[in-house]
């Protein structure tokens, strides 16, 4: 693992860098030890390809843009075990079994936590009483399911069959939005 960066510390607290890594954008932005914004969120486009390189070289532009931070927090599209990306359907195959964690740490030199957007936005939002569902809807549609404050692991509903061999999200997703359009969609 490697060593936080003294040096950001201050009255703050340990800094985050915390990352969103979207089928169109990646977003960042430095969040304190009480998880108040430090920095303004910052947002590259998704390079095209997706790829694992193309993406950590956006990565590596956002961390530039945020020097202060001690640790980095990743929210990715897709299942990830143990910092390894298994699934990432709205990116590319190229991220079936990817490193991610240990690829970013090596590059920024700060230790690396990854866990599925979703969950990670559930987390921030759940009350952690009884059975809780996050949905979130941007390029795809994610879900996490949470029972009393623990998460039911590697969910993703999105990609589970639902009408006529389509999954949640081709029905639900942006690209079925911009499709049939805002007022069907809805």
């Amino acid at each position: 693992m490697a060593q936080t960066n003294a040096h950001s510390r201050d009255k703050t607290g340990i800094r985050t860098l915390v990352v969103d890594i979207g089928g169109s954008g990646i977003k960042a932005l430095v969040l304190d030890g009480a998880g108040r914004p430090l920095t303004v969120r910052n947002r590259i486009r998704t390079p095209s390809p997706p790829v694992p390189a193309a993406i950590l070289k956006v990565l590596q532009r956002l961390a530039a843009k945020h020097a202060k931070f001690d640790r980095i927090s990743v929210g990715f599209p897709g299942v990830v075990r143990n910092g390894v990306t298994e699934t990432g359907p709205n990116l590319n195959k190229q991220w079936t079994g990817f490193a991610l964690a240990e690829k970013l740490e090596a590059k920024l030199g700060r230790p690396v936590r990854i866990a599925n957007d979703a969950d990670v936005q559930g987390f921030g939002a759940i009350s952690g009483r009884g059975v809780e569902l996050m949905i979130t809807l941007g390029t795809g549609f994610g879900s996490a399911l949470f029972v009393d404050g623990k998460l039911v692991p590697n969910l993703e509903v999105g990609q589970h069959p639902f009408l006529r061999g389509k999954t949640y999200e081709d029905l639900l997703g942006n690209a079925a939005r911009k499709k049939v359009g805002n007022k069907k969609w809805n």
